[in-house]
């Protein structure tokens, strides 16, 4: 049976866990949020606990609380960056849209772990206070922003970039290793002329690196923090010096080039740079999508489809076809695709809600933002790892498709004109012979003419 003790807030007495770090409100918001028994995204609340122990040495330095309770805040904030109190955070993703709950969340455990390293009991609020000290020259309407948006940019530059990285270098290197293989083209779906399978995985490699080069774009919006705003943006009850020399600390701590937002009334009222990540995110999954698309049809088969490229054999494929193997990296990394792409409408919609003077939809923002990011990041790194390093050609395939093609009797159309030859082709569809027996055939051109026209190396 758990045991509890009782603590007070400005509405009255709150029974929160006996062992527990946070306190009155955070309890308050576990009982009135019972929505998805999903938290905020640690990330965010990790931010937080960085801006706070951060900030405490700050408010010390000024002077607004005494060195020992910032120490104590500082040492609680490094033991939430270690992991230490993961399990503390335990409000609910869709609660109130400002993200206060969150923040007082991570007031409370800091200043609990804080007094207890000075000795004093749970719950008690006291020396350290969670607003009064921990809190000090905030807003949860400034600090939960500045958080997710440090969260996301750390999340982008750590993981995403990294993971996307290591993808375009498995394609271009397929590409080079493919520069050889002649194969047929299409398109809708429809024979075209020739190309080189180097060519089609070069053509992925450059998708995602200018993925890459737009989900850098957005880094120097996400690095402007509203921190130092407070209720509304004017800093009503801040510090002047509090924001400048805290951001300084982030950015040493973090190495990241965080800075003051411009202008904190539309840093805190709308969220674009949260929104522009997203759709750099959605971008990205785009491209995931039509690349394992693509290298799904090109491995369909291995005898009845195009199986023009082999995939690693991971797992068996069906309960009832013995032997059957599916792509099932390609398919994971399709799904992932389709669910950023759901979750980028979820923060569109986020990011319209900046009702004057501040954005209501943080945590579903954050939530979905943070998912995208963690979701590319694994399916990116399978993808590189388990299918697109293991891809090889099948070389015998590609030489036979072109053979077959009847988009072979494209460059012949500049000898004899688009109407003869698509007359030649029409022949070759319906006889069942090549462009090349056809032509040999009826002697349109001299042999060695025909020889030249129809090399596939000329049409690449």
């Amino acid at each position: 049976m758990t045991a509890y003790r009782v603590e007070k807030d400005s509405m009255g007495e709150v029974r929160v866990p006996k062992c527990a770090y946070y306190g009155a409100q955070t309890q308050r918001a576990v009982d009135n949020f019972p929505v998805s028994g999903r938290p905020m995204p640690l990330a965010v609340a990790h931010a937080a606990a960085m801006i706070k122990g951060l900030g405490a040495g700050t408010n010390a330095a000024l002077g607004l609380i005494r060195p020992e309770l910032a120490e104590a805040i500082a040492a609680a904030a490094d033991e939430v960056l270690a992991g230490r109190h993961d399990d503390q955070f335990v409000v609910d993703v869709f609660q109130t849209g400002s993200g206060t709950s969150t923040n007082m969340n991570v007031n409370e455990v800091l200043a609990n772990r804080a007094n207890e390293l000075l000795g004093a009991p749970l719950g008690g609020n006291a020396p350290v206070h969670p607003n009064d000290h921990v809190n000090r020259c905030q807003s949860s309407n400034d600090v939960i922003p500045s958080a997710i948006r440090m969260a996301v940019r750390q999340s982008l530059g750590a993981d995403v970039v990294p993971a996307f990285e290591a993808l375009r270098e498995a394609l271009a290197g397929k590409a080079a290793e493919f520069a050889g293989v002649i194969k047929i083209g299409r398109t809708h779906l429809q024979d075209a002329v020739p190309v080189t399978l180097g060519q089609e995985f070069s053509g992925y490699a450059s998708q995602v690196a200018h993925g890459l080069g737009r989900i850098r774009a957005t880094f120097p919006d996400l690095e402007e923090l509203p921190l130092g705003g407070t209720a509304v943006g004017t800093g009503l009850n801040a510090h002047a010096e509090f924001a400048p020399r805290t951001l300084e600390a982030i950015a040493a701590s973090t190495g990241i080039p965080f800075r003051a937002a411009e202008n904190r009334f539309e840093a805190m009222g709308a969220q674009d740079p949260l929104v522009a990540a997203s759709g750099a995110l959605k971008g990205m999954a785009v491209s995931l999508m039509k690349i394992a698309h693509d290298l799904r049809l090109l491995a369909s088969g291995p005898r009845c489809g195009l199986g023009e490229i082999e995939l690693p054999e991971l797992q068996p494929g069906s309960s009832i076809m013995p032997g059957k193997i599916n792509p099932v990296i390609l398919e994971m990394s399709i799904q992932v695709a389709t669910q950023v792409i759901g979750n980028d409408g979820a923060v569109t919609i986020g990011g319209s809600l900046g009702v004057l003077e501040l954005n209501v939809m943080l945590p579903v923002i954050a939530r979905n933002v943070l998912e995208s990011a963690s979701l590319l990041t694994a399916a990116a790194r399978l993808l590189s790892g388990k299918c697109v390093g293991g891809i090889t050609a099948n070389r015998e395939r590609c030489a036979e498709s072109i053979e077959r093609s009847l988009a072979m009797v494209t460059p012949l159309a500049l000898k004899v004109g688009y109407d003869k030859a698509a007359e030649l082709a029409h022949e070759a569809f319906v006889t069942g012979k090549t462009i090349r027996e056809l032509l040999t055939e009826k002697a349109v051109l001299p042999l060695e003419e025909i020889e030249a026209i129809l090399d596939p190396k000329t049409m690449i």
